[in-house]
């Protein structure tokens, strides 16, 4: 690879790194807490599996409208606190609040009841986490324009975001501990409340700390009013459809749409695995080691996985980075079948250094590597830049394939069999249900290497878009 050092001016500073990565943070926490949560829709409130999944995916579809929506605004904000701070603010506050409110279901209610009052809360949270995280996720692509530099600032920001990956297995603990709470309802009501206090308070600290770039020579911005409505929709159906035409942003996505989906369709699966499987589906007798396996995962993809995934990236590029942390997360996958050992449950961490490669190099490669097509997009289509627009569409397919997912892992149970109000599962279904757990996410994964196989953007391609931009319209 070309030798390249980072200029200073290109370097965020570690203030500015924290903030954002407090906003990651809370970006993980909200979701992490959400998944956590829906398990006790299921034995809290006593939801049907199938609605469980709907009221998981059928929101996502509606998130996945307006990601794009809030993108284009955000892009287009003109105000003299910039063009994502003021959301990033706002959003933090009705998101926590609201994430408090949606928890709020009475187990007393009829099934149906609960399913309205969530499914309609749900889409009044989602606006409002839209607002706070479409423009966080805009804001981290320009915070430099440096190759290295921009992973370095994803993989420190996704190793704070770990934090809440060690945090939220241990709701399933703190929920289900009778000494603690009179019953899990109770339980869920509470911690929704603290979670959602916490996640205000670290929300917020990116639209204090982290610098925008200069606006003098962002050009050729929308107005964004009730006025010109009709013209904004018109103009964010093209950017959309400039986007769509992107090759080496259709393959992020396309990647990450496989690797987190297939790896979210499973994500309660452990859980399940351990808990019937494992212990015969003796809650106190599995007690906090479903916690500690995705704890040790989080903890291992901070401490270990990251700091290789950008050593990786800096050393052989972005794209082989992410073939190699994604054939490695496929063994770990397998060898999930003779880890989840009843006789020694210590052997459910031995796949874990292997398995996490895959989610640990997925986000901070892949945003890392959608920074560099905004300035690819700028190149071909000038101004305005679209970096939220971008983030935008990107996590719209992440939550639109995570909505199917969702649905699809509900199915899943279903389908092997799962009946939520027994305690013992018969032994076909958790046969079927440890191959589902090994074979979704090991497929999905070998689907997202061939996509990216021949991803193009180099050190040295990003490095020259960036000399030509310079050119046309000075440094940002």
């Amino acid at each position: 690879m070309v030798p390249h050092k980072t200029a200073r001016e290109d370097i965020v500073p570690i203030g500015q790194k924290i903030a954002f990565g407090s906003g990651h943070l809370v970006n993980n926490l909200l979701p992490g807490a959400l998944g956590v949560f829906s398990f006790f829709l299921l034995t809290a409130f006593g939801m049907d599996p199938f609605l469980a999944g709907l009221l998981g995916g059928l929101p996502r579809f509606y998130d996945a409208i307006t990601d794009p929506i809030m993108g284009y605004i955000s892009d287009n904000t003109t105000s003299r606190f910039g063009r994502r701070r003021p959301y990033i603010f706002a959003g933090a506050i009705l998101s926590g609040v609201l994430f408090a409110v949606l928890w709020q279901l009475n187990p007393e209610s009829t099934q149906m009841y609960n399913f309205w009052y969530f499914l309609i809360l749900s889409l009044v949270y989602l606006t409002a986490n839209t607002i706070f995280s479409t423009p966080l996720i805009g804001l981290g692509y320009e915070m430099t324009s440096d190759y290295r530099e921009r992973t370095r600032l994803m993989a420190f920001s996704q190793t704070i975001g770990q934090v809440a990956w060690m945090i939220v297995p241990w709701f399933w603990v703190i929920i289900a501990n009778p000494n603690l709470f009179a019953t899990q309802a109770v339980g869920v009501h509470r911690l929704a409340i603290i979670v959602g206090a916490i996640c205000i308070v670290l929300g917020i600290m990116p639209a204090l700390f982290c610098k925008e770039i200069d606006q003098a020579n962002l050009t050729n911005r929308a107005e964004i009013s009730f006025k010109t409505l009709l013209n904004n929709l018109k103009d964010l159906f093209k950017n959309i459809a400039q986007i769509s035409k992107n090759k080496q942003f259709v393959k992020l996505c396309g990647a990450t749409f496989l690797v987190f989906n297939g790896f979210q369709m499973v994500a309660s699966f452990s859980y399940f695995i351990i808990v019937f499987y494992m212990f015969n589906g003796q809650y106190d007798a599995a007690g906090t080691w479903p916690a500690w396996f995705s704890t040790v995962s989080a903890i291992a993809t901070a401490v270990l996985i990251i700091p290789v995934i950008t050593w990786m990236s800096n050393s052989l590029g972005k794209r082989k980075a992410f073939i190699i942390s994604t054939a490695i997360s496929m063994v770990g996958y397998v060898l999930k079948w003779w880890g989840f050992n009843p006789e020694n449950p210590w052997m459910i961490f031995m796949p874990i250094p292997l398995m996490v490669f895959g989610i640990g190099g997925l986000f901070t490669l892949m945003m890392s590597m959608t920074a560099d097509v905004c300035d690819l997009d700028e190149l071909n289509n000038g101004m305005p830049r679209k970096e939220a627009t971008f983030g935008a569409i990107y996590w719209w397919m992440v939550k639109l394939g995570q909505g199917i997912a969702l649905v699809l892992g509900g199915l899943v149970l279903k389908l092997v069999g799962f009946d939520q109000n027994s305690a013992v599962q018969t032994a076909d279904t958790i046969t079927n249900l440890r191959l589902a757990d090994i074979i979704i996410p090991t497929v999905t994964a070998l689907l997202a290497i061939m996509v990216m196989w021949k991803y193009d953007i180099t050190e040295k391609r990003s490095n020259e878009i960036r000399e030509e931009l310079v050119k046309r319209r000075g440094k940002l």
